[in-house]
């Protein structure tokens, strides 16, 4: 397994990351139900084998599937302890309606759920942020001062937030510097957070800051599949390692999370992380011909 360090955290992660949504969110990409005895088990095997197999990084949240996905982790990563580095997250609407004892609220039932005294990274969990909730959530009393607070008090030791956009509200996150770990949408169709030509984008910003960047729909979350079977029905070709290869091809990416359910998929995925000799020149990809 290769690793590295995850921004300025001064921890080594894997590479390759084990991705929580389908873990607890119904019929998410295929037929599932975290209520099913059996394919719970099976998820519960594939977190246990991606361990053994050297993947270190898991990440989850309390919104998949209300709180499904984190009982699941903490069941299969129980005892594990300082071998495995686990992200979760708060979902600012549950903190509105909670008001000041939202984070906390949240962290705490994490913590419940996946059975640990601390976690490792507790990240905001968004998609878009409009210039308002960037306001408020900035401001003092905000939603980052009451996680930095539960920083302070050890319950957590890292914060990030999440993203799919890459809009005016990602620049001032990774500009307050309060943030260790950014985690947004890239892979080979959404390029933008990396525009290598110029070169700009948000992950350049976040490196700039030496902050973790980590990568989700990693391998299109079945976009290009989808696209390749609409363009060509008779094509059976398994795009999977190209697109993994690709994002752990860019240099500015720590980790690449993967959604995961199966034994023989974290198998097939780790083995192509492993070959390094499939990762391509992005730079030299991107170069205009003259």
């Amino acid at each position: 397994m290769e690793y590295t360090q995850l921004g300025r955290t001064g921890i080594s992660v894997s590479r390759l990351g084990f991705g929580g949504a389908p873990a607890g969110l119904t019929n998410y990409l295929s037929s599932y139900s975290p209520e099913d005895r059996e394919q719970r088990d099976n998820v519960i095997r594939a977190l246990q084998r991606a361990v053994e197999l050297g993947v270190t990084y898991f990440d989850t949240a309390p919104a998949y599937g209300r709180g499904a996905s984190e009982v699941i982790y903490g069941e299969a990563l129980a005892g594990l302890g300082d071998g495995v580095f686990v992200a979760t997250k708060v979902t600012p609407d549950f903190v509105g309606a909670h008001k000041g004892l939202g984070v906390r609220a949240s962290v705490e039932a994490s913590l419940t759920r996946l059975r640990r005294e601390q976690l490792d990274l507790v990240q905001i969990h968004g998609s878009s942020y409009s210039r308002e909730q960037v306001d408020a959530f900035l401001a003092p009393g905000g939603l980052v001062a009451q996680m930095e607070a539960l920083r302070d008090e050890g319950l957590i030791r890292f914060l990030g937030f999440t993203t799919e956009d890459n809009n005016p509200a990602v620049y001032r996150f990774i500009e307050s510097g309060r943030f260790d770990v950014m985690q947004l949408c890239y892979n080979l169709l959404y390029q933008h957070p990396a525009e290598q030509t110029r070169p700009f984008g948000s992950m350049f910003e976040a490196e700039s800051k030496r902050m973790g960047i980590v990568t989700m729909r990693t391998v299109t979350s079945g976009l290009l599949q989808r696209w390749i079977q609409w363009a060509n029905p008779g094509n059976t070709f398994d795009y999977t390692p190209a697109l993994l290869q690709f994002v752990l091809s860019n240099p500015l990416v720590d980790v690449a999370l993967v959604g995961m359910r199966d034994v023989e998929v974290v198998e097939a995925n780790v083995r192509i992380a492993e070959n390094t000799e499939g990762r391509i020149d992005i730079r030299a990809l991107h170069e205009k011909y003259v």
